[in-house]
């Protein structure tokens, strides 16, 4: 099983509880005066593979094949260390890599990230990319 998605599994279940009572906040108020409706989307991205683990290298190519040209406006990525507990109960460690999207929401954005998600399993043989949405109001 992709480390990525079991690592965070802990994870999705308190942001699931979170985004369950949070329902009711998505119709929201527009924003104050100066702000924009967008939707942020954090995705995680780990890094195990059946054939070793993604490189910083991997990831640096990815992000200029894949990620600027759909988003050009910009992104956040990092580094970071999750763990999950495995099917067998035993506690897992994986490396992995954050990414931060701050966008309108549209199905020009949307079809981007499915295809973000489905290049980097297919190219990372991983399982899944865990997916966290969430409504925001930006200013600059």
């Amino acid at each position: 099983m992709c480390a990525a998605v079991s690592a965070l599994r802990g994870v999705a279940a308190v942001l699931f509880v979170a985004a369950i009572t949070a329902c009711g906040t998505m119709n929201a108020p527009p924003c104050p005066r100066g702000q924009q409706a967008a939707v942020q989307e954090l995705l995680y991205f780990g890094t195990d593979k059946p054939s070793g683990r993604v490189t910083a290298e991997d990831w640096a190519q990815f992000l200029g094949e894949m990620v600027t040209p759909r988003f050009p406006e910009g992104v956040t990525a990092w580094q970071a260390f999750g763990q999950w507990r495995s099917p067998s109960g035993a506690t897992v460690e994986e490396e992995s890599y954050v990414l931060s999207l701050v966008h309108p929401e549209s199905a020009s954005a949307e079809k981007a990230i499915q295809e973000l998600v489905t290049s980097y399993k297919a190219r990372f043989q991983q399982q899944a990319v865990l997916r966290v949405k969430s409504n925001a109001c930006i200013s600059w």
